[in-house]
């Protein structure tokens, strides 16, 4: 079989996949993906599909996170997908979590973050989901917003194709890269570029660098309602006091010290799990609920009930829903680095592999790959 050309050979429909192939196209690049499901099923489908800044690190993961933010409305505005740019609230219930959401809105604008402090009643206003019996206050912040991944996986492919002539390879595995040759289940294949955006696949393509890299995989739990009554909206997507634990960006605070120890302390559970307590909705009206991390190179294929009864345990404390009547339940599974916020390495001339997000594939999706055609215009790649 002969050999087929494009400019830039992408691995893996993903999110990080889509956002190269994205940024690649409107370069008018000829760009090919291949991806191994006859659909993306892994990691960018399990999740909330929120667009998180306020969540990275002030200075560089923070800006970069702003930056994919910017594209990421670009590409939904011109590809007509739903989205909700309705920002973000972390509330607070307990003194420990008022503290830290206090201190957070007095040092952060400083960093770059747009937030602010709401009181009980300001955070009343914003959301109709809160519990105005146990909130204390929220953290606002103006800069997230939420898609439902499920949507953006099934329709931005079809938008880089029509619109940038993407080709995509369903149901196709690559089983080699060498060379700039990309062997695949439908022949060879060569272009200028590789970029490999395969996630938690750590096997198939170059396992003796994912042996020694530090990564690992996570895998976490999550549920989705059955759609709300008509009308009925959540407003920001919101985040539980549980949350100031998880975000690298809190870290700033020195009051987070305190809720940590009471967490460890009076739920030691919610430690033993990594669960902290988040809501999204979708255009379809579900709420998306979660989550749990349980950390490992082979995270445990079963789910477990009780993880699931501890998120809307704490969720009960803090929000009212109309209708907490889960509909479906199910894990996913990313990669993650602990001391680096993502993987970027070039095991041989023209490949670029890009994996380990963690939980910030959707919120730095698309920063990255405007970073990684940066590179690859200026041959540092």
């Amino acid at each position: 079989m002969n050999t087929r050309h494009a400019d830039i050979i992408i691995v893996g429909a993903g999110i990080i996949g889509l956002a190269h192939a994205y940024m690649a196209g409107k370069s008018g690049k000829k760009v090919i993906v291949f991806e191994r499901h006859p659909a993306a099923v892994g990691a960018s489908i399990a999740n909330f599909g929120m667009l998180w800044p306020i969540g990275q690190t002030a200075g560089r993961m923070f800006d970069l996170a702003v930056q994919s933010r910017h594209l990421w409305l670009e590409v939904l505005a011109a590809s007509k997908i739903p989205y909700s740019n309705t920002g973000s609230l972390h509330v607070a219930c307990h003194k420990d979590e008022v503290d830290v959401g206090k201190e957070f809105a007095e040092i952060g604008p400083a960093h770059g973050y747009e937030c602010a402090w709401l009181d009980r009643d300001a955070a009343l206003t914003q959301s109709t989901a809160l519990n105005p019996e146990t909130v204390a206050g929220a953290l606002w912040s103006a800069t997230e917003a939420t898609v439902d991944p499920r949507e953006v996986l099934r329709l931005l492919p079809e938008f880089l194709h029509e619109r940038h002539g993407v080709d995509f390879h369903w149901g196709c595995p690559v089983f080699g890269i060498e060379n700039g040759r990309v062997q695949t289940a439908k022949g060879t294949w060569q272009a200028e570029r590789i970029i490999v955006c395969s996630g938690s696949d750590f096997e198939t393509l170059y396992p003796d660098f994912f042996t020694t890299s530090g990564l690992a995989r996570c895998k976490l739990q999550m549920l989705r309602t059955k759609p709300q009554p008509s009308g009925w909206k959540l407003g920001p997507s919101l985040a539980g006091g549980l949350t100031f634990r998880f975000y690298p960006s809190f870290r700033i605070c020195s009051t987070l010290l305190a809720l940590q120890r009471r967490i460890a302390e009076e739920m030691p559970e919610y430690d033993r799990f990594g669960i902290h307590t988040m809501i999204s909705q979708t255009t379809a009206g579900e709420l998306t609920l979660g989550d749990s991390h349980d950390y490992g190179l082979m995270p445990s294929p079963f789910n477990r009930d009780e993880i699931d009864a501890l998120i809307l345990k704490h969720l009960n404390s803090f929000v009212r829903i109309p209708d907490l009547t889960v509909a479906e339940r199910w894990h996913g599974i990313y990669s993650k680095h602990f001391e680096r916020p993502y993987i970027r390495f070039q095991p041989e001339d023209g490949v670029e592999v890009i994996t380990g997000l963690g939980g910030a594939g959707m919120t730095l999706s698309f920063g990255v790959a405007a970073e990684t055609l940066g590179l690859l215009t200026r041959g540092e790649a």
